[in-house]
């Protein structure tokens, strides 16, 4: 983006990406009780923070101004370019779209929504069916939805770090921790020594690759 062209101040670009992703994330996600939009609303005050300093004011910018030129004498950090912070930080030359960072932030973008979209079909059809969703990416893990919110959260600072969205992702990651608890105390509660099975052999997070899935139907 050149000097002629404005980097900030561009509002309506800020509500067509906001919309954009956020209609995404409701697409795959479709909230439908209070913690659901709980983890929708966090998630989504997530992405209009982003979008708001990547093309509307630059704050983290605006702060680290005085350290950036001073540690960066010739960055011009009035474009949007020196918004890809990363990239600067690391030191790469040419156009920051184009950095390991960048293309790794794609891929999780990715990720993310791909493990959000598969994971909702098969919960949706087990809460029609008032059966435990096991099958898809629940026979992997417990939560695949909040593993999927955070991959698209960690794309984006991949992406365009700043400092509030860098405050708010330990904090969404708390939350979510919190979410899958009590979730898990509720599946508890509903379904017995079946969850409790379940859960024995189904990591909560993290996948065990070496070994095939745990659970079959839902």
């Amino acid at each position: 983006m050149s000097h002629d062209q404005p980097a900030y101040g561009l509002w309506t670009l800020v509500i067509f990406n906001s919309a954009i992703f956020i209609m995404f994330g409701y697409s795959f996600f479709k909230p439908a009780t209070a913690r659901d939009w709980r983890t929708f609303s966090a998630f989504s005050a997530f992405i209009v923070a982003l979008f708001v300093e990547m093309y509307g004011f630059p704050l983290t910018i605006y702060l680290l101004s005085g350290w950036l030129q001073t540690k960066y004498p010739g960055l011009d950090i009035l474009t949007h370019d020196a918004g890809h912070l990363w990239s600067t930080l690391l030191g790469e030359k040419g156009d920051p779209h184009w950095g390991p960072l960048h293309i790794a932030s794609y891929i999780f973008l990715g990720l993310g929504f791909y493990l959000l979209s598969s994971a909702w079909n098969v919960l949706y059809h087990a809460q029609r069916r008032h059966v435990l969703a096991t099958a898809g990416p629940y026979a992997r893990i417990r939560h695949p939805q909040y593993v999927a919110f955070v991959l698209i959260l960690f794309g984006f600072l991949l992406q365009w770090p700043t400092l509030l969205t860098l405050l708010m992702f330990p904090v969404l990651l708390t939350m979510y921790g919190r979410l899958a608890v009590t979730e898990e105390a509720e599946m508890r509660s509903q379904f017995g020594e079946m969850y409790t099975r379940y859960a024995q052999q189904t990591p909560r997070f993290f996948p065990h690759f070496h070994q095939s899935s745990a659970t079959s139907g839902g």
